[in-house]
């Protein structure tokens, strides 16, 4: 792949890099159990934010299994609203999508703009035939996200994981690339 050009810029977004200064904005939220609800993992300690955060910053994609995870700030208001993630899937074209957002961010759009933005890096300077996002059937608010952003419900996985002491439904949805230029203006 080639490099990237970054930033991103939305209409109210940037999206960066991180940046050692997120650190404590990303710990903040990441500690929170309601952030960690429907991520794999517990709520995270102070190191495992710093060891996050180190990771994002110095993120490459050159090949299957890379992420790229992209601090989410507002254009007017510098300061860490949240992530947005692109993980590139074994097999050829293949991607999946995800966010997470700090408890005052939620419910404002913002997950969806960035998202559709990383959509459109995926689709267009990426190159990906396929962009699919996994998550908890109990996460209605990225269920809506996903659907906003044109996505289809492809498929319900009943007790697909077992995670935090529970089973969980696994709903996938995704959209491919010539769905996804159909729908983009002009």
């Amino acid at each position: 792949m080639t490099e990237l050009n970054l930033p991103l810029r939305t209409q109210r977004l940037v999206l960066r890099r991180f940046e050692a200064g997120d650190l404590d904005a990303f710990h903040a939220y990441h500690s929170l159990p309601e952030t960690a609800r429907f991520l794999p993992r517990e709520a995270k300690s102070y190191t495992q934010s710093m060891e996050s955060v180190g990771k994002y910053a110095n993120f490459v994609f050159e090949q299957e299994g890379d992420w790229i995870c992209l601090a989410i700030e507002d254009a007017d208001a510098p300061g860490l609203l949240g992530e947005v993630v692109l993980k590139w899937l074994p097999g050829r074209g293949q991607a999946e999508i995800g966010w997470s957002l700090a408890p005052e961010a939620r419910g404002m759009g913002y997950a969806a703009e960035a998202a559709a933005a990383v959509l459109a890096l995926g689709f267009g300077e990426l190159g990906f035939h396929r962009i699919s996002a996994k998550l908890d059937a109990l996460n209605t608010a990225s269920a809506a996200v996903c659907e906003r952003l044109g996505m289809r419900r492809e498929s319900t996985q009943i007790d697909k994981w077992h995670y935090k002491g529970q089973w969980a439904t696994e709903v996938v949805y995704a959209t491919l690339a010539d769905e996804w230029q159909a729908r983009q203006p002009g």
